[in-house]
């Protein structure tokens, strides 16, 4: 499994990919991918998965999706890896994770993250669990 930063010609892949969020941003992946803040995961050279970062004072998973056919492969473990390795042992890491998404809170708990707080106007359709760890 290949971890790489994304290319500006996957651009359209990186949206299909997006398109299985709840709410995508496609300004925002426009802009990660622009940025060098978005790493894709590749099957046979094209991306399957992706995951956009944004860089501050912590760093912040802002999406993270996978194709479902390419689920269940470590996929999503292997892009959080990446990212935490790339980073300052200290540099904290946060994430927000709707409620029922008990895959997605599965996946973040597997690799070290805590909810922090719950934020009931998150989403535009509600709530957030906000999940942090130290990289």
């Amino acid at each position: 499994m290949v971890i790489r930063p994304a290319r500006p010609a996957e651009r359209r892949t990186l949206a299909s990919i997006q398109s299985l969020l709840t709410e995508p941003s496609p300004e925002l992946l426009e802009w990660g991918v622009g940025a060098g803040n978005v790493f894709v995961s590749t099957a046979n050279g094209t991306p399957v998965g992706y995951l956009l970062a944004v860089y501050g004072e912590e760093v912040h998973v802002a999406e993270l999706a996978v194709q479902p056919d390419h689920r269940r492969e470590g996929r999503a473990r292997a892009l959080l890896s990446n990212l935490l390795r790339s980073l300052d042992d200290e540099t904290r890491v946060t994430v927000a994770v709707e409620p029922d998404n008990e895959a997605a809170r599965e996946l973040y708990r597997s690799v070290g993250f805590e909810q922090v707080r719950r934020d009931e106007t998150y989403f535009e359709d509600g709530a957030a669990l906000i999940l942090a760890r130290r990289a």
